[in-house]
């Protein structure tokens, strides 16, 4: 398959044309770039199809290299009524716009431009995250760090230290803590209701 460069160019300038036309501020322009751009599209997909064949009627004789290939038309049939339907969409804002306002261009939106000028640095979603996210923190044993308990380190009381677990800023003792990871811990007190009081 060779290409057509008469096609090509043409297509080229009707890109470039549609999307200069896209970016103006005046809705009819943007109207002629949106048909430009539909224009190109069919242009493309024509070329795509390659040279024209005989018509993709069955006979033994005729090779399958010899047909058209009915699939770009089909496709640039449906893209003529995709735009025929923009089109119609965009005239009627166009109208409206005109009946209520008498104007063509598009407004600056008051609340455009306040998103437009608000930083790009959000305190929320873009602070640093501490390392140590838990409400259970991680005590490092050691003088490296090289391993990590989640018992506390300093004895409390008369316990050791290895017999208290220290979550957030409460001290509990351990077998207390492995039995409310189990189901139906028992070292809760129930509510009237049923829940922990």
């Amino acid at each position: 398959m060779s290409v057509n460069l008469t096609l090509l160019t043409i297509m080229g300038a009707l890109y470039a044309c549609g999307i200069y036309l896209i970016l103006e501020r005046s809705l009819t322009r943007v109207l002629l770039g949106l048909m430009l751009l539909a224009n190109a599209t069919n242009l493309l997909i024509l070329a795509t199809g390659g040279y024209a064949g005989l018509a993709p009627l069955y006979d033994k004789d005729t090779g399958a290299q010899e047909y058209s290939d009915p699939l770009p038309q089909a496709l640039i049939l449906t893209s003529i009524v995709i735009s025929f339907a923009v089109t119609a969409f965009m005239l009627g804002i166009i109208y409206r716009t005109w009946v209520l306002a008498r104007q063509d261009e598009i407004q600056d939106d008051i609340e455009d431009l306040r998103v437009a000028e608000t930083p790009r640095f959000d305190a929320e979603d873009d602070a640093p995250i501490p390392a140590e996210t838990s409400e259970f923190p991680l005590t490092m044993l050691g003088s490296d760090g090289s391993s990590v308990s989640d018992h506390a380190t300093v004895a409390d009381g008369p316990e050791a230290a290895g017999d208290s677990i220290t979550a957030g800023a409460k001290t509990i003792p351990a077998e207390d803590a492995a039995a409310e990871e189990q189901p139906g811990s028992q070292n809760v007190t129930p509510g009237p209701e049923g829940g922990v009081k």
